[in-house]
């Protein structure tokens, strides 16, 4: 920190002395030592200005390129969320919906034209009420899959910036949560149906949160990286006949 102090005060000291210098030049050549003073006073009169206008631009400029480089950040990280938690996440509650078929209406894609608003999407799909049935045997084998996920979602949600998402961050806490109450539980095979119904809500909590998440990250994809949004529709857990393979030539 010294030295970089030390450098800044270097390089103002050499743009002041090289400013004396062309002016101490302007008067050997001119030798009229008032126009040198009325030129000094009228630069050191619009200084002010001259910084308060490049500061402004400048802070914008940095502040937007701050702010594009924390969202490819955090984009990264719900990239990575869905790559290792998230899609079979999805995978396994649609299975748990009652009314899966009509989510998979709205949200089996065949091409990257499929989707005209996501926007329109998402505000569709806000107000469904999705819903939940899962029994014991399934509140199992669900807790067995996050369980082992558990390390996964601790290191997301460490991760500082995440700070600037608040909707992603809600839902890796819904998930947590889930993921918690599921383990506390030694045996679901003779949990009561209150707390059975309880569970589901939970897991019907953390559904909502991730299909919209999910609808987002797409939205992100097709904009911004389309060979990512490629393999995201060959891999879309709401279309039970997705595959990664590309069968036709494009």
């Amino acid at each position: 920190m010294a030295k970089r102090r030390n450098w800044y005060l270097a390089v103002v000291l050499s743009l002041v002395a090289i400013s004396a210098l062309l002016y101490y030049v302007e008067y050997k050549v001119f030798r009229d030592a008032r126009e040198v003073w009325f030129w000094v006073v009228s630069s050191l009169a619009f200084l002010p200005m001259q910084v308060a206008l490049v500061t402004l631009v400048l802070e914008q400029v940095l502040a937007d390129r701050e702010r594009r480089e924390r969202l490819r950040k955090v984009n990264m990280v719900i990239g990575a969320f869905f790559s290792e938690v998230g899609i079979g996440l999805l995978k396994a509650f649609a299975e748990l919906d009652p009314d899966v078929e009509r989510l998979r209406s709205e949200l089996k894609q065949t091409g990257p034209a499929s989707i005209k608003s996501f926007r329109r999407l998402q505000d569709r799909l806000a107000a469904c009420d999705l819903r939940i049935a899962a029994d014991r045997q399934c509140l199992e084998t669900l807790r067995t899959s996050l369980v082992s996920r558990r390390d996964s979602l601790l290191r997301l949600l460490q991760n500082p910036n995440l700070l600037e998402h608040d909707t992603f961050s809600e839902l890796l806490l819904a998930v947590f949560h889930l993921t918690e109450e599921l383990a506390y539980r030694q045996d679901l095979s003779c949990a009561p149906d209150a707390d059975c119904q309880h569970l589901n809500g939970d897991i019907q909590r953390a559904y909502s949160l991730l299909v919209g998440e999910w609808l987002a990250y797409m939205e992100h994809l097709r904009a911004d990286y389309p060979y990512l949004f490629s393999l995201a529709l060959r891999t879309n857990p709401f279309d039970p006949e997705a595959s990664v393979e590309i069968r036709s030539a494009t």
